[in-house]
């Protein structure tokens, strides 16, 4: 069908947008300043200066526009079956462009997420041609506030845990599960602008442009610190996997798309999941230093900082 076509190609290229997007983002942070959640104004000062980072900015921007095209033409679980697809990328060019390497036990961890997403995804109806629009807004809003007040409190955590100076340096799980989670409620209000559109005054009625505004706000001051602070190639991933497994499970439901009612489809969202929430809590969260590195490395001190 046309319509599937052009969502498999506006996936593809959300994909890729997404993947070079953090690339160039990670990359000019990793030659500004040290940049704060704490600070959000000084963060966005030294963001915006920036012509490497505007530009991942703009690739970022560009990958959610197409996201919406996605959710016109894709059921959610096609959608997120192919977003998972551009983890491989941003592996890539993060090995490439960034020198960032994986632990071996990271690998293994990342492959089993992936499998994870794969269940998850097989477990829902496919090759369904019903796409959800519209979800009444008392569900979206119980489904979405909870999880921004989730995402906040865990990024709070990992910051407290990250001030100790002489904690080992982390990888950046906790940071990933967090934004994930603000980025699972941002689809979801991308899903449901989707099917919304073009109706503006009815848009607006809804609870979806403020579900994007915040979490814009907050997912932008939150992904950059913890962008500087931590691997792409660990992090991201991490995100990706909430994100997805968010999107797939609660907008599958909240949208009507489909239920899962034959005992293998519900077996594998079940075991999917759990496989991982499991591996999420098992992957490493310190850095193991180099040999010619000390356990810990000091924070630079800001010029404004005694």
């Amino acid at each position: 069908m046309p319509a599937v076509a052009w969502g498999v190609g506006a996936a593809l290229l959300a994909n890729a947008l997404y993947s070079v997007g953090f690339v160039l983002e990670k990359r000019a942070l990793t030659r500004l300043p040290e940049v704060s959640v704490r600070r959000p104004v000084l963060l966005l000062r030294h963001v915006v200066t920036s012509p490497l980072w505007l530009a991942g900015s703009i690739a970022l921007a560009s990958g959610f526009g197409a996201q919406l095209a996605v959710y016109r033409t894709l059921p959610i679980a096609a959608a997120q079956g192919i977003f998972v697809s551009g983890l491989v990328l941003l592996l890539l060019l993060s090995s490439r462009l960034l020198g960032e390497h994986t632990s071996g036990r990271e690998r293994y961890a990342i492959a089993a997420i992936l499998a994870a997403l794969l269940m998850v995804v097989l477990s829902l109806r496919q090759g369904s041609e019903t796409i959800g629009g519209d979800a009444p807004a008392p569900l979206i809003l119980t489904v979405c506030l909870p999880s921004l007040g989730a995402g906040l409190y865990l990024y709070a955590a990992a910051e407290r845990r990250a001030r100790h100076r002489h904690r080992m340096p982390t990888t950046g799980v906790e940071y990933g599960v967090a934004v994930g989670l603000l980025y699972g409620v941002s689809s979801l209000a991308i899903k449901g602008a989707s099917g919304v559109l073009p109706d503006i005054p009815r848009l607006f009625a809804s609870p979806y442009p403020y579900l994007l505004l915040c979490t814009g706000a907050c997912g932008l001051v939150m992904s950059q610190a913890a962008l500087q602070r931590c691997r792409a190639s660990l992090i991201v991933p991490v995100c990706t996997t909430v994100t997805c497994l968010f999107t797939a499970v609660l907008g599958t439901l909240a949208f009507g798309e489909s239920l899962p009612h034959e005992p293998v489809r519900l077996a594998l969202r079940v075991t999917g999941t759990v496989l991982a929430v499991a591996v999420l809590l098992l992957m490493p969260k310190h850095d193991t230093p180099q040999p010619d590195e000390p356990a810990t490395k000091p924070r630079e001190l800001l010029p404004h900082e005694p």
